[in-house]
């Protein structure tokens, strides 16, 4: 957020797989861009199927950054793709399938955490110059691999 001057989307994400990866949390901020609403549906929660949870909807071909954190070691990796989909599967409200940009097989053979933050727009190059002032090791998958 402080880099980027906009709002995050704290989602976990399932293993990728053939570029794709979905990105999911039972609540999800409506104005990613800062400006507008995006559309949204309130469903019960996921896991207790109790209260409520906004299902945001956010736009197919939205350009996203990524930062996938790693706690213990100090190192970040970094990742651009775009929005797919907002598909409804059996897992957290706000769902996005996200197609990765760049040398997405590297997330295959590492176990990390779960929670990556997600940003509107490309912010990589700018979160690659802040991170090794804080002291963590960042590593760009993405590159600038625009569409690989």
């Amino acid at each position: 957020h402080a880099v980027a001057r906009r709002p995050v989307f704290m989602c976990n994400s399932t293993f990728p797989h053939n570029a794709m990866v979905t990105c999911a949390h039972c609540t999800g901020p409506r104005r990613m861009n800062a400006d507008r609403y995006e559309p949204a549906r309130i469903v019960t929660h996921y896991e207790s199927e109790f209260g409520a949870a906004p299902k945001v909807e956010m736009p197919i071909g939205q350009e996203l950054s990524f930062v996938n954190p790693e706690y213990t070691t100090g190192r970040w990796v970094g990742i651009r793709g775009t929005v797919e989909s907002n598909p409804y599967y059996d897992i957290c409200r706000s769902q996005q399938d996200v197609r990765i940009h760049g040398e997405w097989k590297r997330l295959l053979n590492e176990v990390r955490d779960s929670h990556w933050m997600m940003v509107y727009g490309d912010h990589l190059d700018a979160i690659g110059y802040a991170a090794p002032r804080i002291g963590i090791t960042w590593d760009n998958i993405s590159g600038d691999a625009r569409m690989a």
